[in-house]
C-alpha cells in the first residue's frame, strides 16, 4: 500500500455531527497502543501485535502519513480511518485504486460512528481525487465489517481465500464531479 499522490495532506479537520477527523498527534499514540493491541480489534485482521513490541517501536506521533485519519470523540481518539493505494494487492480488481480500511477501539462499537466515520474520508476523498473508485477488503466472517462496507455503497467484486478465511473484495464506483 502506498500514499494516495498528490492531495494535499493534512487536510483541515473534517467535522461530522459527532466526530472530528484529523491528522494524529502525539497524545495518540496510547490509543494506537490499545487499537493495535486489542485481540478484539485484531479478530479478523491476523491477530494483535505484542504490546511491549508496540510501545518500543511506535513512533512518537504514530501513523502520520497521508490518508491516515484519526477519528476523534469529545477530544479522544477512539479509531482511524486509512485510505490509501492498493499497488501491492493480491487482488487485480483492487490493484491501483485506493482501499478504504478502519480500526475502532471496541468500546466505540455498535454507535454508528465507524460509518459516520468513513463517510465523512469519503467524501473527503471524492472532493480530492474525484471519480476516483475505491476498494474494500474484509472478512467474509466479519459480519459488521460486511454490513458497513454495503451502508458505504460497495458491491462485491469477488471473494477470495486468503489469510486462512474467505475474504470479501467491495468496489465503490467513482463520484462523477458535477459539470
Amino acid at each position: 500500500m502506498t500514499a494516495l499522490g498528490a492531495v494535499t495532506w493534512p487536510p483541515a479537520p473534517i467535522k461530522t455531527e459527532r466526530l472530528v477527523l484529523r491528522e494524529s498527534e502525539a497524545r495518540d499514540r496510547a490509543a494506537f497502543i490499545e487499537l493495535l493491541a486489542s485481540p478484539e480489534v485484531h479478530t479478523y485482521l491476523g491477530g494483535p501485535r505484542p504490546r511491549d513490541e508496540l510501545e518500543r517501536e511506535m513512533p512518537r506521533v504514530p501513523e502520520r502519513w497521508p490518508g491516515s485519519f484519526v477519528v476523534e470523540l469529545d477530544g479522544a481518539m477512539i479509531g482511524q480511518i486509512l485510505l490509501r493505494r492498493a499497488t501491492g494487492h493480491r487482488r487485480p480488481a483492487a490493484a491501483g485504486k485506493a482501499d478504504l480500511g478502519y480500526l475502532f477501539l471496541p468500546r466505540a462499537w455498535g454507535f454508528g460512528y465507524a460509518a459516520e466515520a468513513c463517510a465523512a474520508a469519503l467524501d473527503w476523498f471524492d472532493g480530492v481525487l474525484p471519480g476516483e473508485p475505491v476498494v474494500l477488503t474484509t472478512q467474509t466472517a466479519n459480519v459488521g465489517s460486511m454490513r458497513l462496507a454495503a451502508k458505504l455503497g460497495f458491491t462485491e467484486v469477488e471473494r477470495f481465500h486468503a489469510w486462512d478465511a474467505e475474504q470479501w473484495l467491495g468496489l465503490r464506483s467513482p463520484v462523477t464531479p458535477p459539470a
